[in-house]
């Protein structure tokens, strides 16, 4: 592809690095300020998940406004929260400071889970969509992993007499501010533009975007008429054509959280330093490993996402994680605390594995594909909104789970194994086959069905 339209997928998809790199810091930062404010275990873990009350906020009001006002815009106002959000975070005081800061954060992380998946899939052609679409999940990865190497770069070293976990939270400002540059230059989503009446302004953006393919142009115009003559209903849509759409989502997003994700993102070091006596520092160092794992599979990911069907990488990656958190539960149970934690580190390698090939893109990319275009903006806004709303759960609970366990992190990890098994049977029952047909073909296979 042209280096202008590599430009604009990598651009528009910073919301995914800033999605990462904010729910990725506080994992190193949350020791520190759980020391400095002199926290319990339930306020360290309240300020870890609050980011996702203001993440669900942000995911279910997003989706309404950018079907009114378009992508492009909201992707601006994002950018603002995400810029607003690293300063208060950096400056909080306290607890109940904290917890503010990290809502509107949180606003901001929620607004780009919704918005750029949809804005993502509206611009790459259908061959490709999937390895495109999965570029935001390989920037919230390539997130994480900044915030691992944040996290250890800025450890112990408060310079100018300023604590060094500031420092890290402060670092976030360097890609929100990115994300604003690139919000002025990039295009407005071609799908938008004439679900508006703007054809000619849609058949620009296509001709910048489609430069290596011109004849597919007209094509994609001509689907894009014939949805646009389908009857319509608003909201209704919803609960209608796109009801079974709605039900994927949601189940989908509830999912990827009870495999137990974030956990491992937020709570990594807390898990080596609780349950196997970990230093920070080698806490720490661990999570940069896993991030490296996370990041380099989203990588595999992203160059082999349009040459598999999405079930069936999706039914691999849920066998790999139920595997790898099934031995990992017996063995947490079975052997010593320092046998164990190697074997620990490994099978959390396998299970990240498992998830980064498969349900950390593939979720986010059928919540940009599933949708009507009427209603594709407050559609993933639902299916990003249940994501935060699982991530909450998980989060807020999980370090109480883990002392619930005596810090066997068996316990916990016991319990994620159990939802990847279930996992298996919803992707083979209820999820639809996406790959290779146009956003139109999707709808109107959708249409079909319901008709």
């Amino acid at each position: 592809m042209r280096a202008n339209v590599i430009f604009i997928f990598i651009f528009g998809a910073l919301g995914g690095l800033l999605f990462g790199f904010d729910t990725g810091i506080i994992s190193g930062a949350s020791p520190l300020i759980e020391g400095d404010f002199q926290l319990s275990v339930e306020q360290t873990g309240f300020i870890t998940s609050s980011v996702l009350i203001g993440s669900t906020i942000g995911a279910f009001t997003i989706g309404p406004l950018s079907d009114r006002f378009g992508r492009k815009k909201l992707l601006i106002v994002s950018s603002w929260f995400f810029i607003a959000g690293s300063l208060l975070t950096a400056f909080a005081n306290g607890f109940a400071t904290m917890v503010i800061a990290r809502i509107v954060l949180g606003l901001a992380v929620g607004a780009a889970s919704a918005l750029t998946p949809a804005y993502l899939a509206e611009l790459a052609p259908a061959k490709h969509r999937g390895s495109l679409g999965t570029m935001f999940q390989l920037m919230i990865t390539a997130g994480i992993l900044l915030a691992y190497v944040s996290n250890l770069a800025f450890l112990g070293h408060n310079l100018l007499g300023v604590r060094d976990w500031r420092w890290m939270l402060a670092s976030a400002l360097i890609p929100a501010v990115l994300l604003f540059i690139g919000g002025l230059v990039l295009p407005e989503s071609p799908r938008y533009l004439f679900a508006r009446g703007e054809e000619t302004a849609a058949r620009k953006v296509l001709e910048r975007l489609r430069q290596d393919a011109p004849q597919d142009i007209d094509v994609e115009l001509k689907e894009m008429g014939e949805i646009q003559k389908q009857p319509k209903g608003g909201l209704k849509d919803l609960f209608t054509i796109a009801r079974p759409a709605v039900i994927v989502a949601i189940g989908i997003m509830f999912l990827q959280q009870l495999v137990g994700i974030n956990s491992v993102i937020y709570f990594l070091p807390q898990v080596f330093i609780k349950g196997f006596g970990f230093d920070a520092g080698q806490a720490i160092w661990i999570s940069v490993g896993i991030g490296i794992v996370n990041f380099v599979v989203t990588i595999l990911a992203t160059m082999i996402m349009d040459s598999f069907d999405r079930k069936a990488l999706l039914m691999f990656g849920s066998v790999v994680m139920t595997v790898s958190l099934g031995v990992l539960t017996i063995l947490n149970y079975t052997v010593s605390v320092k046998i164990a934690a190697i074997p620990t580190m490994l099978l959390i390698a396998t299970y990240i594995f498992g998830f980064a090939i498969s349900w950390g893109p593939i979720a986010w990319l059928l919540i940009g594909e599933i949708f009507p275009v009427s209603v594709r903006g407050i559609g993933s806004s639902i299916g990003s909104a249940a994501n935060w709303i699982g991530n909450f759960v998980v989060s807020q609970f999980f370090l109480v789970l883990l002392a619930t366990f005596h810090n066997n992190v068996g316990g916990p990890f016991g319990i994620f194994a159990f939802f990847a098994f279930i996992s298996i049977f919803f992707v083979k029952y209820l999820v639809p086959e996406t790959r290779g047909k146009s956003l139109e073909e999707i709808e109107m296979e959708l249409r079909e069905k319901q008709s």
